[in-house]
């Protein structure tokens, strides 16, 4: 599959990580863009506060974090935000699926209301014209009117929103765990098989 992953600034940048790393260690042609807010939440949470990179450039940030997480760039197409023309930014490119994860609050109302102001919001508005997969990762709470009204149009538009909300009736363990558990069910949604946590087989009567 051509996944196109955009990691926006909300906060939760382990989910995209761990996406990145599930998607990469498969056949499929992923390209990822990080918006300048996610560069900033990736220094902030996954580094100390940010205090082990601090004043470090953005690539140097990123390839930390692809570090941390186990991902090989080289199988990775990064994409500045800033690159309105690249490909995926047209319906001709046909690309299979998108995936903002995390989602913050401000792309939702960017996707909800048409507006394209970097490659993320582009990738999200032409996957719903297109009637392409296009799978949110929403992460906030409490959520107010406005919020729950653009995730309401986000859906209504064709998007799949699949909410951080992680489960624990597969006992995780690790923080990654919980994220895996949000991860697996993207990955569920695209139809991309994975072993990413225990599935339920039901319970006792």
């Amino acid at each position: 599959m051509k996944i196109f992953v955009g990691i926006s600034g909300a906060s939760g940048a382990i989910y995209g990580g761990r996406l990145l790393r599930a998607l990469t260690g498969d056949v499929h042609e992923v390209s990822v863009c990080f918006s300048d807010a996610a560069v900033e939440v990736v220094r902030h949470e996954e580094f100390d506060a940010g205090l082990e990179l601090l004043g470090a450039p953005a690539e140097q940030v990123l390839e930390a974090f692809f570090s941390r997480h186990g991902i090989s760039p080289r199988r990775l197409e990064i994409v500045l935000p800033g690159n309105i023309g690249h490909a995926f930014s047209s319906g001709s490119a046909l690309a299979d699926a998108a995936v903002v994860c995390p989602c913050s609050m401000s792309t939702i109302a960017a996707i909800a209301s048409g507006i394209s102001g970097n490659l993320i919001q582009r990738v999200a508005d032409v996957m719903l014209k297109e009637s392409r997969p296009l799978v949110v990762v929403p992460r906030e709470t409490p959520l107010n009117e406005i919020q729950l009204r653009n995730l309401y149009r986000v859906k209504k538009a064709g998007a799949q929103i699949v909410a951080a909300m992680p489960a624990f009736y597969h006992n995780p363990q690790t923080v990654e765990d919980l994220a895996d558990f949000i991860v697996g069910k993207v990955l569920d949604v695209l139809g991309v098989d994975h072993q990413l946590f225990r599935r339920w087989e039901g319970g006792q009567r």
